[in-house]
């Protein structure tokens, strides 16, 4: 009876003890997940969130800020409410990696702010950041005692050349850029295009096409750089560009090495248009006579671009009673272009002044006698008015000899790279954003 209280906890611990042996296990490590990018980006970002908001200051404000004419870096830096010191601070800590005197009016950056709670004195700078080249840019950020940290960061470039297929949905050109070609792509392509094609009566939905051209992309998918449209081709139109030996700029062939710009394109505008009015007699919108409609009209927006279908040089550019703001382009072979109801014209138009096929030379409008915004189009051979849709161009010329066998080598390029779907390559950029010299590497 002594003993049996002792072997009674003793059988209790013993059990116990065997019992937790059986359930304990030694804690194991576990590997830590390997992060992206973006899932670094986020926690940074909720570390700074938690982290950034100094003791009497409100959580951190995003103030866009961009610099004016004739204002220094740390006057625009002071704009967002932050003292002399803090701005002096941050000019000091970026001045590491790159010379703010040489920056130029329009720069934008972001700033991260915190205010006072009371109301009372200067703000102050929790973090800013700087984009200083297509795929490169600086930040500084404020660490717990109260340092400013400089931080460069680089994205990785990729060179791609991307091949697009797709059917026309809408509008040629709403659909490549759907697909993701820019606006120069958009526009070259449509410009090749109208040299062989009427873009509103021969293109319709469903039909294919592809365009073949280069671009730059970060490693986040930014693109930040387009090159050149290699290849187009719409309705059997076919384009491979190819620059000849001793040429100024590059040329567009068909497969055969034919340069397919032709003397005249077939419409002046790209994009956003339909014939509205035809050349013929037809009853006057405004008077409600009969009477002979002596060019062709095009319904688009006020301020679509209107091209110069040919090289030349502007005659008139001045105001034409009923015609409103008016346009007249001397062509090569006797003809002449004329544009009436323009908004307005493009950048240096003038008498004299030298055009080139393809060029902005006016805007749509609605001036004059005008029902609404149309382009009034009309073409002249030797003096007489003619209709601008039965027009004949004369076609380019055809490469030979060592010129025809460089080209079959660049044409042959571009068809491997279509055939493997596109093709991707590194690529290295050294350019800065305007107004950025680079003075030091930040660490």
């Amino acid at each position: 009876m002594r003993f049996a209280p002792h072997l009674l906890t003793a059988a209790a611990a013993l059990t116990v003890a065997m019992l937790a042996g059986r359930v304990y296990q030694p804690a194991q490590a576990e590997p830590v997940p390997t992060l992206t990018a973006i899932e670094i980006a986020s926690l940074e970002a909720r570390a700074f969130d938690a982290a950034g908001t100094p003791a009497g200051l409100t959580a951190p404000e995003a103030i866009p800020v961009q610099i004016r004419r004739g204002e220094t870096f740390e006057q625009a830096v002071r704009r967002t409410g932050i003292g002399a010191a803090d701005a002096s601070a941050v000019a000091a800590t970026i001045s590491n990696a790159f010379d703010l005197s040489q920056l130029r009016a329009g720069l934008r950056f972001e700033t991260a702010v915190s205010k006072p709670r009371g109301g009372r004195g200067d703000a102050r700078l929790i973090g800013l950041t700087m984009r200083t080249g297509p795929a490169s840019q600086l930040t500084v950020s404020r660490s717990f005692d109260g340092a400013l940290r400089l931080r460069a960061l680089e994205e990785r470039v990729t060179q791609e050349t991307v091949v697009l297929k797709s059917e026309v949905r809408g509008s040629l050109s709403a659909t490549a850029q759907r697909m993701g070609a820019d606006a120069s792509v958009r526009r070259r392509a449509i410009q090749l295009f109208a040299h062989k094609l009427d873009l509103d009566r021969d293109i319709r939905a469903s039909d294919d096409f592809t365009l073949v051209f280069d671009r730059s992309v970060t490693e986040n998918g930014r693109t930040i750089d387009t090159g050149d449209l290699l290849y187009a081709e719409l309705k059997g139109v076919v384009f491979y560009r190819f620059q000849p030996e001793g040429a100024k700029e590059a040329q567009y062939f068909d497969a055969s090495g034919k340069n397919m710009r032709s003397s005249m394109m077939r419409t002046p505008l790209d994009r956003g248009f339909r014939i509205s009015s035809r050349f013929g007699v037809r009853t006057h919108p405004i008077s409600g006579y009969r009477k002979m409609h002596q060019g062709m009209d095009f319904a688009a927006g006020t301020g679509t671009p209107v091209l110069a279908p040919a090289d030349g040089v502007v005659v008139e550019a001045r105001r034409w009673g009923g015609y409103g703001n008016w346009l007249r382009i001397r062509h090569s072979n006797g003809l002449e272009s004329g544009y009436g109801h323009l908004s307005r014209y493009g950048s240096g138009i003038r008498a004299g002044q030298r055009v080139s096929q393809g060029q902005v030379v006016a805007y749509v409008g609605s001036t004059g006698a005008s029902t609404g915004p149309h382009l009034h189009y009309e073409i002249w051979r030797n003096g007489q008015r003619i209709n601008p849709s039965g027009i004949r161009t004369d076609q380019g010329t055809v490469l030979e000899g060592a010129q025809l066998t460089a080209f079959r080598a660049e044409k042959a390029r571009i068809d491997r790279i279509m055939a493997a779907g596109g093709e991707r390559r590194p690529a290295v950029l050294q350019a800065n954003v305007e107004g950025l010299r680079p003075a030091a590497r930040a660490t």
